[in-house]
């Protein structure tokens, strides 16, 4: 079963910092060139220099510090979930892959280790110590203490009720008729998303199409010509236009669209969300079936791009499941498919069946 779709799983991006440091000028291996020109080191000085940093090769898991880990762990889940491949970040942020490897292995500067023992010194948390944005006050740091270590459906339930609160949208009690379909390229969002709209008389709204759009040039060359930034402000400039504009609609999302916490919860307040995904092989073959040929380079990079495909839904599994509902793409031929989302659909809305 082949579906089409819109959104790129590939080329989303993200920002990071990495202090590197350099031996200064004219200094090579830890020598002057005055030191170098007088000969080779005596056998006592060779012998106590310092041992080489550690590398992915040398260093054993026993050796490494369980935070260290954690922040591996999140760069990498934050890489995942933008759909960055670990070459692309480190050309992005300017460092070494081999030092991004490092970090993302739990081999990363030990120096951040030192932060974290004067915040625990401090008994206050290295956010806190760092300073980020929900340490700017007395009341933010209230309101982190009482949301600390909640559950899942306890956030949630404070989420919608800031919403409302904020006349920002809450728990969409009142059923909305634009729905939202979210999910990874290739999960038949487009496709499936037209055919629902015919069904129900409903606009079909691709707003990757009004982002290329507002910016008058394609996806690629926004984020090519003006960074991820600038794309994320045009993809949430359409949205929130077509909320204005659409009373009831279908619309096809693109596959990022969680990646930016503002926009995802634009989207959650105002629309009835379903996620439709599918089994990794089928994103990969709708997705070349589509022409794109990216992820076919020889059977390397076929399996390479296939490995990217499965850490991108792995990261963004956890914020996909945060739609109303969930339809597997890969479990029926299409129109069984279609028929399953349409009644879905229209059970959602109370509409006749």
């Amino acid at each position: 079963m082949q579906y089409c779709a819109s959104t790129n799983f590939m080329g989303q991006q993200d920002q990071m910092s990495s202090t590197i440091l350099h031996a200064p000028r004219g200094v090579a291996n830890g020598r002057s060139p005055a030191a170098r020109r007088k000969g080779p080191r005596p056998a006592a000085a060779r012998k106590a220099a310092p041992p080489p940093a550690p590398t992915l090769e040398a260093e054993g898991d026993a050796a490494k510090h369980p935070f260290l880990v954690a922040l591996g762990e999140r760069v990498r889940a934050l890489r995942s979930r933008r759909g960055i491949t670990r070459k692309a970040l480190a050309a992005s942020a300017e460092v070494s892959e081999r030092h991004l490897a490092n970090l993302e292995y739990g081999l990363g500067n030990a120096s951040i280790l030192i932060l974290l023992q004067v915040a625990q010194a401090l008994q206050c948390s290295l956010a806190e110590l760092i300073g980020d944005v929900t340490t700017g006050s007395p009341e933010w740091l209230l309101l982190r203490e009482l949301l600390e270590g909640r559950d899942e459906a306890t956030l949630r339930r404070v989420r919608v009720s800031v919403g409302e609160l904020l006349g920002t949208g809450g728990g969409n009690v009142a059923r909305s008729s634009r729905v939202a379909l979210i999910g990874l390229r290739g999960a038949g969002k487009s496709t499936l998303g037209q055919k629902l709209a015919d069904d129900l008389g409903f606009p079909f709204i691709e707003l990757s199409r009004h982002i290329e759009q507002f910016a008058g040039c394609t996806i690629n060359e926004i984020q090519a010509l003006y960074g991820q930034n600038a794309y994320r402000r045009y993809e949430r400039r359409a949205l929130e236009e077509a909320i204005q504009t659409y009373p009831e609609a279908i619309i096809a999302t693109p596959g990022g669209v969680v990646s930016d916490p503002a926009t995802f919860n634009l989207l959650l307040a105002h629309c009835t969300t379903v996620w439709l995904h599918a089994d990794p092989e089928d994103h990969m073959k709708r997705v070349i079936a589509q022409g794109d040929m990216r992820p076919m380079g020889g059977h390397a990079a076929s399996k390479e791009a296939m490995e990217d495909l499965k850490s991108i839904l792995a990261g963004r599994a956890a914020f996909y499941s945060k739609a109303e509902f969930k339809l597997d793409t890969s479990a029926q031929p299409l129109e069984a498919t279609q028929a399953a989302l349409r009644d879905l659909v229209r059970q959602a809305l109370r509409l006749p069946v």
